[in-house]
């Protein structure tokens, strides 16, 4: 998938985060794994299960939020 792809599909899982209330920079599966560090798992495992073929897919989201890896290199 080439880097414009992958930026809007960025964008448009930050916006639905934000649309249902979450961080607007955060996107919904990194926002399902920190739920789930604060106890409150919700959508985790089955967004987990959509993208079944990365292994813990929420957890290496919020890593990547963490370490804020869709900032531009000029931000971080």
């Amino acid at each position: 998938m080439t880097t414009y792809v992958m930026k809007v599909l960025i964008a448009f899982d930050q916006l639905a985060n934000a649309v249902i209330g979450g961080h607007p920079d955060e996107t919904l599966s990194a926002a399902a794994h920190r739920r789930h560090l604060e106890g409150r798992s919700g959508w985790r495992n089955l967004i987990n299960a959509l993208f079944f073929w990365q292994g813990d897919h929420c957890l290496d989201a919020h890593a990547s939020e963490v370490a804020r890896k869709q900032l531009p290199k000029e931000y971080r």
